[in-house]
């Protein structure tokens, strides 16, 4: 059986900022990816309680990177394991760990995707649809092309071209609507 991805909150980076909220449910994980900032909690919590999501249900909390507008609302999930480029963090107890290729769910894994930040991952995660990334090589399906917060543009374009290559049928970006990638995706 493969895995059910919602987006709860559909960030935007304008004047103001609210990052992508993603569900994903996998077998027994309840996988909540960049609960960051957004206008409201209930924005987050709203949406959950429809899908029949209690806050303490979910298992785990991955962070694309350790940005405020990602992160902000991870304390509204009290039974969470944390994930993050280097490690699991579970009440005090912190474990390494490389990222790559870490399986959070059946149909869910880690991958290292270095670009907005030297610390960047992606969630990947096969659905009945097709492969689904999330991902903040992206902010929105129009790039940036130029990301202003990159150390390394060729690194990012690296990246890029990695998650490309997976052939995902989706990308869920950072701050804006999934979209389908396809011959006009910046690079």
């Amino acid at each position: 059986m493969s895995a059910q991805v919602d987006v709860i909150v559909e960030g935007y980076a304008d004047d103001r900022v609210a990052g992508t909220v993603t569900l994903i449910r996998d077998g027994d994980a309840i996988i909540v990816v960049d609960p960051g900032m957004v206008a409201d909690r209930g924005l987050i919590l709203d949406p959950l309680a429809a899908l029949g999501v209690q806050p303490e249900a979910v298992t785990d909390v991955v962070f694309s990177h350790h940005h405020l507008d990602h992160t902000l609302h991870a304390a509204l999930f009290p039974s969470a394991r944390f994930h993050d480029f280097q490690a699991i963090y579970h009440g005090d107890v912190w474990e390494d760990r490389e990222a790559e290729g870490y399986a959070v769910g059946p149909n869910t894994t880690l991958l290292e995707t270095r670009g907005h930040t030297d610390q960047d991952i992606s969630t990947v995660v096969q659905t009945d649809g097709g492969l689904v990334v999330l991902t903040h090589l992206w902010w929105s399906a129009e790039g940036p092309l130029d990301d202003p917060f990159a150390p390394d543009a060729d690194v990012l374009r690296a990246s890029r071209q990695r998650v490309l290559q997976l052939e995902p049928v989706r990308i869920i970006p950072g701050h804006g609507p999934a979209f389908v990638p396809g011959d006009t995706t910046p690079i």
